[in-house]
């Protein structure tokens, strides 16, 4: 069992540079803290933590927030406790990127469980990407990402939005920035799962659209092999053209290759009716039995689906010079949040 901090530690200034101990500790607080939507408070930081064999007094774990707290790991909401910040995600990233190889089909599975949004009732809860873009370039950005929307290169315009201090999914937004939350596509698959449709996540990629029909993969990374998420990496990387295509019909757009079973087709057809009337349309285009789509072979008995990928609009205004951070598959909000874009 480990044991609090010595007593004279105590005295210690907060600053970086802290024994590995203390290090692996906070990366566990904020793993824990990532995973919620909502606030924790220490108490439950710690049942959590001896869920993984962490074994901390309720003491030791609001110490080592104080430290995630200087470091802006972490974000105090008064008696509610504390949410995780952007910089604590990527802290997170970064500090697990060796151990973390598959972690991103993992978090799509868990988001596609999570879900409770039914498209027939409109009701409940479903996965979102955030991006952070600065106060001064907000409505700018919006502007660059319409074509995209009106276009239907998106999950859905269906968006919401937050001012700094306030939260979308499970990210806080930080001083001089507004939030944005785009639809993810996982929502499909957590629709799909709910209704008996298991899906398998193959990869996200960067995808050739002619005449707004999708031509071929010219990017893919496999969901296995990474710890982050293609679509952040295609939009960092500067790899598509949003914008030509929405505005042309040609050009590289953010795709996600999924399967399902063949048996599954008239209900996945169904839900995907019902998704679209609920305002959520992001399937793109559907193989047949046992046969590639878009040149990416498919397993006996499984059928191909193409997604779009949520992050598409926010990937047109980078493409437009704007600077946006973005947090993709941020976590859970309810649908009763969300607006179109065109009423922001």
């Amino acid at each position: 069992m480990s044991q609090d901090y010595p007593k004279d530690t105590r005295r210690m200034p907060m600053q970086q540079g802290f024994g590995s101990d203390t290090e692996r500790k906070i990366i566990s607080i904020l793993k824990i803290l990532g995973k919620y939507s909502e606030p924790l408070g220490s108490i439950t930081i710690a049942r959590e933590l001896e869920h993984e064999g962490i074994f901390l007094s309720e003491r030791a774990v609001r110490y080592h927030l104080r430290i995630a707290d200087e470091r802006g790991y972490t974000q105090p909401l008064g008696r509610n406790g504390r949410m995780i910040t952007t910089a604590g995600l990527k802290e997170v990233k970064d500090a697990l990127a060796p151990e973390q190889l598959g972690f991103i089909r993992e978090k799509l599975e868990m988001l596609a469980f999570q879900t409770t949004f039914d498209p027939q009732k409109r009701t409940g809860q479903l996965s979102v990407n955030t991006s952070l873009i600065d106060k001064d370039k907000f409505e700018a950005a919006i502007s660059a990402m319409k074509d995209a929307f009106k276009a239907g290169i998106c999950v859905s315009d269906l968006v919401a939005s937050a001012p700094e201090g306030e939260t979308l999914g499970s990210v806080v937004i930080p001083s001089g920035k507004i939030g944005l939350a785009t639809v993810c596509s996982v929502v499909i698959n957590g629709v799909l799962l709910k209704a008996g449709i298991p899906t398998e996540y193959r990869f996200g990629g960067v995808l050739e659209v002619r005449n707004l029909k999708p031509r071929r993969f010219v990017g893919i990374i496999d969901y296995s092999g990474t710890s982050l998420d293609p679509s952040e990496q295609f939009i960092r990387a500067k790899m598509t053209s949003v914008r030509e295509a929405a505005k042309t019909g040609d050009g590289k757009i953010i795709g996600v290759f999924r399967t399902i079973p063949a048996p599954s087709r008239s209900l996945f057809e169904e839900k995907a009716t019902l998704l679209k009337e609920a305002g959520i349309d992001g399937i793109f285009a559907l193989g047949d039995t046992s046969e590639p789509l878009c040149q990416i072979p498919v397993g006996i008995n499984r059928v191909g689906v193409i997604q779009l990928g949520g992050l598409n609009p926010v990937a047109a205004a980078v493409e437009a010079g704007i600077e946006i951070e973005n947090v993709a598959e941020s976590g859970l909000i309810d649908f009763q949040q969300l607006q179109t874009v065109w009423q922001l």
